[in-house]
């Protein structure tokens, strides 16, 4: 108990350092609150609570109530818990600061960065009387294709440990638990409540848990979500072996496992588990469940005091029991939350390509700039689903360029590209071939059946003609035919093409959702559960010919979104926006995604959507100073015009002040620093998952074998040596920088004293900025299979031009090691390791070596 106790003050000690300095204005400043109670009075404090609750009354406490609280006790004084959802910003009570992605976070590589917005998302969450933050996401990119991917750190586990353990330290030195989520392999959305991901000890170890780990051992994180999916064929929420002997047992966790939201299959295995709370209700870990597998000895009472007294624990040791939550102190508006999100939108943009020094711009030259593309307006902060925080305001790029440019020059926007709403209401199809009056004639439209089931077999409730598809049916749904749950429909008829020529077929429905195009009998594409959300497909059709169409749609049990059109392939654009290109100084293209794109719930595509890849091309052949900012959780397809394209800028998801950031960098308001957390691959054939992400057999099995073990991002391009687009840590500045005069201290150790390896960095060029400096570990004599390298640390130094400093980053004796499966430790082999220090994966600058003993 005295060890816990003096933790607990060191702990606080060191917030008080991190945080306590600060004035009060200060948007990072951290709520000073009275130190944690002693860990014996906090265990008093629960065992006299347990002891005058009933069994139905803790059995009630550990399954939520109202979808986002912890049942209220009144006759025992406790206070319902709130939660709210994370990580980018608080959701579900109103507007709030919406910050950048957590993978626009990680490309900062910026960890004070990462815990003043922590501190302030803390701050908002007291704002509005928040107890628990549902964030942050801390799984790792595994592929370019996870629809979530835009809320988590990158593919590197190092990194994404120093982000997550200052984010959360941030956060909860506010007074707020954050919630380490998902507990673990949530690496897609491809039907993420059966996947079963198949993963090896070795490769969980080292790269899917050391975030969760930090999060628990060095941030104390107050709760873990689990994931939806299964892990080596059984449900994270009923995972004995990861819940309870890794984390509760081996990490020495002492707060709460939650589920994710309907994420619980079986209350008497999650009870078992580990589970300690079920959410957002009780809807298996019950009175009516429990109470019956209690009386037949097959769940203990102590069991279920064990999860209660973890909930109570968190809410003593956070303070929610003697104090009110709301702090009416901090505006729910505040002006530092702004501020800061814009800092964080500048440190984390990556500018990948700059070839010919076309930016920054220079302002007193510029006339005319022309913004082109889908993104452009209006702003677009987050990606879709939990993460999607509404800000109070958000600037998009249209209007952060016009108002940094001001009247110095003249904006023209277009967005340039067709929807998909537009091109779904202007496609003619026909229920007939036959036009005109007579028998047989034909209308105008498709004929629509509708069917109470998802079988689309049988007779339809329903049979009418729709001249379009594209219906948007809110829950509960409200059929033509009445509400349901489950059902499908189909519509036929025939497309007319009333030329030669290539004609664009496309798609859209989300969610669990599915829909299959038949042309002439043949199936042109389809979408299964939580797959890519838009399909599309260029076939060359005769004009005048009549083709039959045929298209499925079986809607599953949420909100009802589909649509099918089809338009001529050449107008897909409108050629204003290339007009406008031509006659400007600069076109600026916004391309990428967006919360109905790539968001949580389902995959998204590797390529841009509909018609942007021949938008950049177009806008390019107009306009030779051609900037594309693309907004995306991870890499895209940019083989079409990555060659042609001078500037290229990641923009990912960056908040509510994205615009402002963007325009800023292109007038070179600052010099740009982010780097990726991702490394961005050619082909995504080049990934180390492409042919392993999705599950190779159909269900019941649903299984996805990481066979790629350990060798997943740069650790997979190293190994493999194939060449990425761009490598992980990768990002150009508008300066330069020159690292020299690498040392390591000791070169030769024993036992477990860390080792510092410190260099010189200069700024020798004509600009003020800063260098991520990364630093890899490479072991080449380990008697198991390594990655070449792997990152064991990083800095990030700002410097004035021609200003020099030296830095140092200090590597433990974990930066060497491997884990041993049969010895079940962590294992540094004797001998000679190699110190690589660069700029990126790719660009080693210096080189070293280390000597361990033993």
């Amino acid at each position: 108990m005295m060890r816990r106790r003096v933790f607990a003050l060191a702990f606080v000690a060191l917030l008080i350092l991190a945080f306590g300095s600060l004035q009060p204005g200060d948007p990072t400043a951290a709520v000073q609150a009275a130190p944690p109670p002693a860990a014996s009075d906090v265990e008093r404090r629960i065992d006299g609570i347990v002891k005058r609750m009933t069994l139905d009354e803790k059995l009630d406490y550990i399954g939520g109530v109202n979808n986002f609280y912890v049942r209220a006790h009144p006759r025992l004084h406790l206070p319902a818990l709130r939660m709210a959802d994370g990580p980018l910003g608080v959701r579900n009570v109103g507007p709030s600061t919406a910050y950048a992605a957590g993978i626009a976070l990680a490309a900062s590589f910026d960890t004070d960065l990462a815990g003043r917005v922590g501190a302030l998302i803390g701050r908002d969450a007291r704002a509005r009387g928040v107890h628990v933050l549902l964030g942050p996401g801390m799984n790792i990119y595994r592929s370019p294709l996870c629809g979530r991917n835009f809320e988590y750190f990158g593919e590197d586990p190092f990194l994404a440990s120093r982000m997550a353990v200052a984010y959360i330290r941030g956060v909860q030195a506010q007074g707020v638990s954050a919630t380490a989520k998902h507990f673990i392999a949530n690496n897609s959305e491809f039907d993420r409540h059966h996947a079963d991901a198949v993963i090896d000890e070795r490769t969980m170890r080292e790269i899917y848990l050391p975030a969760f780990e930090a999060a628990v051992t060095e941030a104390h994180v107050g709760a873990i979500m689990s994931a939806y999916g299964l892990v080596n064929g059984v449900h994270m929420t009923q995972h004995d072996r990861l819940n309870n002997q890794l984390v509760k047992k081996e990490w020495a966790f002492d707060g709460l496992i939650m589920s994710d939201w309907m994420a619980t299959y079986d209350g008497v295995a999650a009870a078992n588990a580990g589970l300690d709370l079920e959410m957002p209700s009780g809807a298996f870990m019950n009175r009516a469940t429990l109470l019956p597998a209690i009386q037949q000895g097959k769940v203990t009472v102590a069991t279920i005091d064990d999860k209660v007294r973890r909930i109570l624990r968190k809410a003593i040791q956070f303070g929610w029991l003697d104090r009110e939550q709301t702090d009416l102190a901090w505006p729910l508006f505040a002006p530092q939350g702004r501020q800061l999100a814009l800092e964080t939108a500048r440190g984390s943009m990556v500018l990948l390509k700059n070839q010919g020094d076309l930016l920054p711009l220079d302002k007193s030259k510029l006339k005319s700039i022309a913004v082109i593309g889908p993104d452009a307006y209006p702003a677009i902060p987050a990606g879709g689903g939990s993460a999607q925080v509404r800000p109070f305001v958000a600037v998009s790029f249209l209007e952060g360029l016009a108002a940094e440019l001001g009247a110095g020059a003249s904006v023209t926007f277009n967005r340039g590209v067709a929807t998909l709403a537009e091109i779904f209401d202007s496609s003619e199809f026909v229920t007939s071939p036959q036009m005109g009056d007579g028998p047989g004639a034909g209308k105008p439209g498709l004929i629509g059946e509708y069917f109470n089931d998802a079988t689309i077999n049988g007779h339809a409730a329903l049979t009418r003609v729709d001249e379009h598809v594209n219906f948007a049916w809110d829950k509960p749904v409200t059929w033509p035919t009445g509400p349901v749950k489950t059902s499908s429909a189909r519509w036929t008829g025939f497309f007319i093409p009333p030329s030669d020529g290539d004609y664009r077929f496309a798609a859209f429905t989300y969610g669990l959702d599915e829909y299959r195009l038949y042309l002439d009998g043949k199936l042109i594409f389809e979408r299964s559960a939580q797959t890519q959300p838009i399909a599309s497909r260029t076939l060359r059709l005769e004009g005048g010919r009549a083709y039959a169409v045929r298209f499925d749609y079986v809607h599953a049990d949420h909100h009802a979104r589909v649509g099918f059109g089809v338009r001529r392939a050449d107008q897909l654009l409108d050629p204003a926006a290339k007009a406008l290109a031509a006659r400007a100084d600069v076109a600026i293209v916004l391309a990428g995604f967006d919360p109905m794109t790539e968001a949580e719930g389902y995959d998204r595509t590797f390529q841009l959507p509909l018609g942007q890849d021949e938008l950049i091309n177009s806008v390019r052949a107009a306009n030779k100073n051609t900037v594309v900012a693309l907004t995306a959780g991870g890499g895209v397809d940019m083989l079409k015009w990555i060659d042609r394209v001078p500037a290229v800028i990641q923009t990912w998801y960056a908040g509510q002040e994205a615009g402002t950031a963007l325009a800023q960098l292109l007038v070179g308001a600052f010099s740009p620093s982010g780097k990726l957390p991702a490394s961005f691959e050619r082909r995504l054939e080049d990934g180390a998952t492409f042919r392993s992400y999705y599950p190779q057999a159909p269900r019941p099995s649903m299984k996805v074998a990481y066979s790629e073990g350990v060798f997943v991002g740069y650790r997979h391009f190293d190994h493999s040596g194939i060449k990425p687009l761009f490598p992980f840590g990768h990002g150009l500045s508008f300066t330069r920088f020159k690292l020299a005069d690498l040392r390591i201290s000791p070169e030769a150790l024993d036992g477990d004293a860390p080792v510092t390896v410190s260099f010189a960095i200069t700024n020798i060029g004509a600009r003020a900025g800063a260098e991520v400096v990364q630093v890899y570990v490479a072991d080449h004599h380990a008697p198991v299979p390594r990655p070449p390298k792997e990152l064991k640390g990083f800095a990030k130094i700002s410097l004035e031009p021609g200003e020099s400093r030296r830095a140092q980053v200090q590597l433990d004796r974990r930066a060497f090691s491997y884990f041993d499966v049969g010895a079940q430790r962590w294992t540094a082999a004797p001998g000679d390791f190699e110190i690589l220090v660069g700029t990126s994966s790719q660009s080693i600058e210096l080189r070293g070596k280390v000597t361990l003993r033993n």
